[in-house]
C-alpha cells in the first residue's frame, strides 16, 4: 500500500501492533502474578524459621522491588525487538554507557551497597520505629536505593541508604516508660514517694507492663522544684500510652493528698 508516495507494509504494521499488544498483556499479567508468587514463596520459606513478620514484609518489599526492575528491563528489550530494533548493539551501548555513568554514580552504588548491609545486618525492618539520618519515625519500606521513613506527623521521608548510619532502633525488645514529676521544696519528699509507690502498685497487674513501674526516688534538683522519677518496662510501642496513664494517676493522687505541683512545670518527661 502506498500513502503520500510512501510504501507501507500494512501486514508488517499489524504484526508489530499485535506483538506490542501481546507484550503489554503479558507484562500486565506477569507483574501481579510475580508479586503473588514472591509473597507466597517468602511466607513458605520463612514459615519454619520463625521469622518475624517485620522481616517477612521487608524481604517481600525488597524482592518485589527487584522483580519490578528486572521485569521492566526485559519489557524494554522485548519492546525494541518487537519494533525491529536490534537488541545486541543496544546492550553493548548500554554497557559502555553504564560504565561511563558508573564513574559519576558513586552515590548510587553506595546506596545499593549500604542497603545490602542494612538488610543483612537487620539494622532496621518494616514497621520498626527508628531514629537515623536526622529522621524519627516508622520504617515503611527498605529498597535497593532508598528507605522510606514515616514521621509521626505523617511526613514520608525518602532517605538515600548511604545516609543511614548510627541507627537507633526503638523496636527491638521491651521499652521503658519513664516519667519525671516536679515537687515543691516545701512538700514532704517521703510522703510524695509513698504516694507514687501507691500509684505504681495500681499498674502491677497491667498486662502492658513487663516489669511493674516503681518510684526510684529523687532524680534531680532544680531551681524551683525537686524532680522525682518513676520507671517501668513495657511492651514495645506501648511506652507512650503507659506514660500518659501514669501521669494522670500521679496528678490525681497528688491532688487528693493536697500536694500542689510547681506552677512552672507540672510534669516533666525526660527524652529517652
Amino acid at each position: 500500500m502506498e500513502i503520500f508516495g510512501i510504501d507501507i507494509d500494512v501486514v508488517h504494521i499489524v504484526r508489530v501492533l499485535l506483538k506490542l499488544v501481546l507484550l503489554i498483556v503479558i507484562y500486565m499479567i506477569a507483574r501481579p502474578v510475580g508479586r503473588k508468587v514472591i509473597e507466597r514463596t517468602i511466607v513458605k520459606v520463612t514459615k519454619d524459621q520463625k521469622t518475624s513478620p517485620a522481616r517477612v514484609k521487608t524481604l517481600d518489599k525488597l524482592l518485589v522491588n527487584i522483580y519490578s526492575y528486572v521485569l521492566l528491563f526485559l519489557f524494554g528489550l522485548m519492546f525494541f525487538s518487537a519494533i525491529g530494533i536490534e537488541i545486541g548493539p543496544l546492550i553493548v551501548g548500554a554497557g559502555v554507557l553504564g560504565l561511563a555513568v558508573a564513574f559519576g554514580a558513586q552515590g548510587l552504588v553506595s546506596d545499593i551497597v549500604t542497603g545490602f548491609f542494612i538488610l543483612v545486618e537487620r539494622q532496621l525492618e518494616i514497621d520498626d520505629y527508628v531514629t537515623t539520618a536526622g529522621y524519627d519515625g516508622v520504617v515503611e519500606e527498605v529498597g535497593l536505593r532508598t528507605t522510606k521513613i514515616r514521621s509521626f506527623d505523617g511526613t514520608l521521608n525518602f532517605v538515600p541508604n548511604r545516609f543511614i548510619e548510627g541507627v537507633a532502633n526503638h523496636s527491638r525488645g521491651n521499652m521503658r516508660a519513664l516519667v519525671d514529676i516536679g515537687l515543691s521544696y516545701d512538700d514532704n519528699i517521703n510522703e510524695a514517694i509513698e504516694i507514687l509507690n501507691e500509684v505504681c502498685a495500681r499498674f502491677e497487674t497491667d498486662e502492658r507492663f513487663k516489669e511493674a513501674p516503681q518510684a526510684i526516688g529523687v532524680q534531680a534538683f532544680d531551681t524551683q522544684e525537686i524532680v522525682l522519677r518513676v520507671i517501668g518496662q513495657t511492651e514495645n510501642g506501648l511506652q507512650w500510652e503507659c506514660e500518659r496513664d501514669l501521669r494522670q494517676e500521679m496528678k490525681e493522687a497528688f491532688d487528693q493528698a493536697q500536694i500542689a505541683l510547681p506552677s512552672s512545670r507540672d510534669l516533666v518527661v525526660t527524652q529517652k
